[in-house]
């Protein structure tokens, strides 16, 4: 027999009873009835209860053993007693009875236990990650990742992709986030960066030729932590494809995406396609340019009504004349609610730092009453309000700032909207990008409170069309506003003759760069790179680089598109947001394996630590940390 097992701990069946077996695991449980120890033993692949009684000449070893000793135990395979059947676990309908047991690892003192879902302080849970790991649902979750990047790379090679490894020491270059730095012992004064992502390397690789590159990538950025987003390292499904436009990479990914999320969606609904949303239309409708559209709810823009010269709300008016905008989100069937509805929805957006949100109700005036004989009983306001259209009774609007909107606007208004009676209508106003943002929480907040949402499917889009340049406010420049490598969406010619001063020009071009958004969650940023070195250098003078940093900063990319390159594009999938959403997560950290906290610290191992000064010396590096205060 083998040294420590001949079965794992989930393989033992009903078949199996009479058997002399040997388990190795850790004791998941133990359990005293009366003199007989129940042992649940667990391992990766399952739990089995074992017995011992004192009739057991290894029962003194028995009753030493605690909570996640790691032991060896021989034994007999039997039947489990009529009515003490666990049909939960795999091998609930039988048990071993323990004859002889050898302890491989005696635990002190557990910090947390792993027997039961309670809960614990974060902080404490990766100090000890690899007994969080122990726990069944975070051992499943880290399972089901393994098990999605199989089938993400399977798929891919099923598309005709081919796995290539770049380099993770690399140069340090402008791409949006802080570089994580290594100082070269070899080289002193000078850094290697660790790759934010595999761009630069993932493009050179369609101008070597090989025309179908994926990845499952490590990246590297120096940014702080979020939800769906780990500090310091993340992985993604690394995509490049040469000779395509951008309808070629929405086909070879497409595919992709769907039938993962369909084999892991356990009962979910995914898209059967995925909608297109050009980038100015997604923050209208919905706010944000990364849309949950498991929310049906869709935000119109109202600021030509509210700046008719009969409106009387000054508010919006004074915001209007200063630039701003009035979005309108619409509530479907909250005339029915209390006031506390309204009152709870402007408390939360004073907490956001707006003023508040204005709101209108459209009802009849008779929506509530009772109208037919009691003999027939009363009739609900939903039938009252078909009665009463049919009857072609008027809709009015109520609310706080209803009456200083003539009615004619307001049925403008619910016109825009999509409103009818007993539905009502909240407002956002100010600078664009503020109401916008605003009226784009408020969406999700009203869907959720009113239970509009469809939780039960994964709801994707592609975003495109998304602006080329931005304005910097604290610079007063034109800057990139996406990914600098894009190529722009504009004639040839034109591009070339733009004058750098031109901004409202250079303002309005579009790229062609896509998102994927699946649930509200950003999956993915693409793009068709720029493959032609003079538009290159054109895009990056217009964002204020002169040709000398460039080539200072993309030397090796520049004289590599100077030398044959294809029109190619591609994309990159987060793998780790991907798991987070097939395992039903809304913390990234619980589908990672070894995750640091949000300040960018391993509790585990210690990192970021100290280092000597002898290796500071190698590297010819002097600390100046800043001062403490106090």
């Amino acid at each position: 027999m083998h040294r420590y097992r001949s079965h794992t701990c989930g393989a033992l069946r009903p078949s199996d009873v009479g058997a002399t077996v040997r388990l190795s695991g850790w004791c998941h449980r133990v359990r005293d009835h009366g003199g007989v120890l129940f042992i649940d033993l667990r391992d990766h692949y399952g739990i089995t209860q074992c017995v011992i009684d004192p009739d057991s000449a290894a029962f003194k070893a028995a009753e030493a053993v605690r909570s996640e000793w790691v032991i060896r135990i021989d034994g007999r395979v039997r039947q489990r007693p009529a009515g003490t059947e666990n049909a939960e676990l795999p091998t609930g309908a039988v048990e071993v009875y323990i004859t002889d047991l050898e302890v491989l690892g005696a635990a002190a003192e557990l910090p947390m236990p792993v027997f039961g879902d309670q809960d614990y302080p974060e902080e404490t849970r990766l100090k000890y990650r690899f007994l969080d790991l122990r726990r069944e649902k975070l051992h499943a979750n880290i399972m089901r990742r393994g098990a999605i990047i199989d089938s993400l790379r399977r798929r891919m090679r099923e598309g005709g992709f081919f796995e290539f490894q770049t380099p993770i020491l690399t140069a340090s270059s402008p791409e949006g986030a802080r570089d994580f730095l290594v100082p070269s012992r070899l080289h002193p004064g000078k850094f290697y960066a660790l790759p934010q992502a595999p761009q630069q390397f993932k493009q050179l690789t369609m101008i070597a030729g090989f025309d179908r590159y994926f990845q499952i990538a490590p990246c590297f950025r120096d940014e702080d932590a979020r939800a769906d987003r780990s500090p310091g390292e993340f992985y993604q499904l690394d995509i490049e494809m040469s000779f395509v436009t951008q309808e070629d990479v929405f086909q070879a990914v497409e595919p992709v995406l769907r039938s993962v999320f369909e084999e892991f969606a356990e009962g979910k609904r995914v898209s059967p396609s995925f909608v297109r949303i050009p980038y100015a239309e997604a923050m209208l409708k919905y706010g944000v340019d990364k849309p949950d559209l498991r929310n049906p709810l869709v935000i119109a823009d109202v600021t030509e009504d509210f700046a008719r010269d009969e409106v009387e709300f000054k508010a919006f008016k004074s915001v209007i004349k200063a630039g701003g905008v009035v979005r309108a989100i619409p509530a479907p069937g909250a005339a029915g609610q209390p006031r506390s509805f309204f009152d709870k929805l402007n408390d939360w957006a004073r907490s956001e730092g707006a003023a508040g949100l204005g709101y209108i109700i459209f009802d009849y005036e008779q929506a509530n009453a009772v109208v037919r004989d009691s003999s027939e009983g009363p009739i609900s306001a939903e039938d009252m309000r078909a009665e009463l259209a049919q009857r072609g009774a008027p809709i009015v609007g109520k609310g706080p700032i209803a009456k200083f909107i003539p009615l004619e606007i307001q049925k403008a208004i619910a016109a825009k909207a999509g409103l009818k009676a007993g539905d009502a209508v909240f407002f956002s106003a100010g600078p664009e990008a503020k109401a916008a943002g605003l009226a784009g929480k408020a969406r999700i907040r009203v869907g959720d409170e009113l239970n509009l949402s469809d939780k039960d499917q994964f709801a994707f889009c592609w975003i495109t069309d998304f602006p080329m340049y931005e304005w910097n406010e604290d610079e007063k420049r034109v800057d990139f506003s996406h990914n600098p490598f894009s190529m722009p969406n504009f004639d040839h010619d034109a591009f070339m003759a733009l004058d750098p001063e031109d901004h409202a020009t250079i303002l309005g071009i579009k790229a062609f760069q896509y998102d994927i958004v699946c649930n509200g969650i950003e999956l993915s940023s693409g793009a068709i790179r720029n493959h032609r070195p003079e538009v290159m250098e054109k895009a990056f003078g217009l964002a204020g680089y002169p040709k000398e940093v460039l080539e200072a900063k993309f030397g090796g990319m520049l004289n590599a598109l100077k030398l044959g390159a294809p029109p190619h594009g591609g994309i990159a999938p987060g793998v780790d947001r991907i798991v987070m959403l097939l395992c039903n997560e809304p913390n990234i950290r619980e589908v990672v394996l070894f995750p640091m906290n949000q300040r960018a610290e391993d509790l585990m191992m210690g990192a970021p630590s100290e280092v000597t000064t002898k290796q500071l010396r190698e590297l010819h590096i002097r600390l100046n940390l800043p001062q403490k205060q106090g």
